[in-house]
């Protein structure tokens, strides 16, 4: 009994040695094979291709006399699962997000109403995203024959930019109009909210204003055409410190 009983205790010592070194999960080096998932690449930037920029948009089916269905379009974009459509109306400062798994999107717009659009590019995995330059265009509306201009864009100072101590600052901005007949500006300044008239009838995109330190400052730009159309752009703001 004695032999047999160290027969069998000789064959589990040596059946534990062989699981031992026949089981793994390691490689040579007695490092994990497993290792760490290759990162999720960013997705990149999109680019726009309809509606054009700074265009009157004619295209699209008409669904009754204010609104229209138009097909928004832009290319391809590398590590891209899906993209979200941020579309604002001017007018009113509505923002509608739609999101598409395709480089196309059909949106219903109100007619004769400009608007202002971009793409951001999503991929699964990853929080980070990619945004597309923005575009503006005007979607066509029944019976205009002309345009009113775009709400001009700030350029300097920025929006909610914080300048150093100074008696005086360049106000500059942009401003565009399907039309292309811009006749003239007239800017809006100061510490109140809405701004008082600085000066009106300017040809140019600059004007120098006088500041104070410690001072917050709002301005607006309204632009107006040859037909008599004007526009206000929102309200920017800065401070000097």
């Amino acid at each position: 009994m004695r032999k047999l009983h160290f027969i069998r205790t000789f064959l589990f010592a040596g059946s534990a040695i062989l699981l031992l070194s026949c089981g793994g999960g390691s490689d040579g080096n007695g490092e994990d094979d497993g290792g760490n998932p290759d990162p999720i690449p960013a997705p990149s930037a999109t680019t726009l291709i309809f509606p054009d920029n700074n265009e009157e948009c004619t295209e699209g089916e008409v669904i009754n006399p204010t609104q229209s269905r138009v097909v928004f379009e832009w290319n391809d974009s590398q590590n891209t699962d899906s993209y979200q459509v941020s579309l604002r109306n001017l007018n009113t400062g509505a923002t509608a997000l739609t999101s598409s798994t395709e480089s196309t999107a059909p949106i219903i717009l109100l007619r004769g109403v400009p608007y202002e659009w971009f793409v951001v590019s999503r991929a699964n995995g990853t929080t980070e995203t990619a945004t597309s330059p923005t575009w503006r265009f005007y979607n066509a509306g029944p019976g205009i024959s002309n345009y009113a201009p775009f709400p001009a864009q700030a350029i300097a100072p920025t929006r909610g930019a914080t300048l150093s101590a100074t008696f005086s600052v360049d106000l500059e901005w942009s401003g565009s109009d399907v039309d292309d007949d811009i006749s003239s500006y007239t800017v809006s300044f100061g510490t109140e909210n809405p701004p008082p008239v600085l000066e009106s009838g300017i040809t140019g995109t600059s004007l120098q204003a006088d500041v104070q330190s410690g001072n917050t400052y709002f301005w607006q730009v309204a632009t107006e055409d040859t037909a008599g159309n004007i526009t206000s752009s929102e309200v920017f703001v800065f401070r000097v410190e």
